[in-house]
């Protein structure tokens, strides 16, 4: 995003989506375009337990079921809930999930820590 530039339009059908810790993901405002933080669409798939040292996260389902596992706590996920991850708790979905993941600040995908 340039000094002249006011807002970002992305459609996620025209993203090529690819392979990440949690799944299926497509960038939607990416750490290049410099806004404050980064939005993701990913599609849960055998997502790996992992955690960001610098980004905290927020989960919004939008579409769906699942669990979560938060550190030692587990919680459930559906159609419609959001779920905010702070920096540094061990995390991953678990299920059929496509959810919108926004992190602040940007950068996240150069801070994941996976731990399996």
């Amino acid at each position: 995003m340039s000094a002249q530039t006011t807002f970002l339009r992305r459609d996620p059908a025209e993203i090529e989506p690819w392979r990440e810790t949690c799944g299926q993901v497509r960038s939607l405002i990416e750490e290049k375009d410099l806004a404050a933080g980064e939005v993701l669409e990913v599609e849960i798939d055998d997502a790996r337990l992992h955690y960001h040292e610098k980004t905290d996260e927020f989960y919004y389902v939008i579409e769906g079921q699942g669990t979560m596992i938060l550190d030692d706590e587990t919680i459930e996920l559906h159609r419609g809930v959001v779920v905010y991850i702070p920096r540094g708790i061990k995390h991953k979905a678990i299920g059929k999930l496509k959810v919108l993941t926004i992190c602040i600040p940007r950068g996240v995908l150069g801070d994941v820590h996976e731990l399996e």
